[in-house]
């Protein structure tokens, strides 16, 4: 599974590093090394939406820190037993 994580100036103000940085520990944490690739992109187009991931072809926006674990767990546990 790819994730790609906008850092891209408006994304990059919202607070995409502590995405990045939450994402890193709960791939860790779940001991999904092998099984997900985080990356991060220049932009995603949705500058307007809030900091705004890419888990495979699904585009997700309005992450920040308070809901990304909620995010984490809907889009990339729950894509990964789907």
């Amino acid at each position: 599974m790819k994730v790609s994580i906008c850092v891209g100036s408006s994304c990059h103000l919202k607070g995409s590093k502590d995405i990045i940085a939450c994402f890193k520990k709960l791939v860790a944490k779940n001991r999904l090394e092998n099984e997900v690739e985080l990356k991060a992109a220049f932009c995603l187009g949705h500058c307007m939406d809030g900091v705004t991931i890419q888990v495979d072809d699904e585009i997700v926006t309005g992450v920040n820190p308070q809901n990304a674990e909620a995010v984490f767990q809907e889009h990339i546990l729950g894509g990964l037993k789907g």
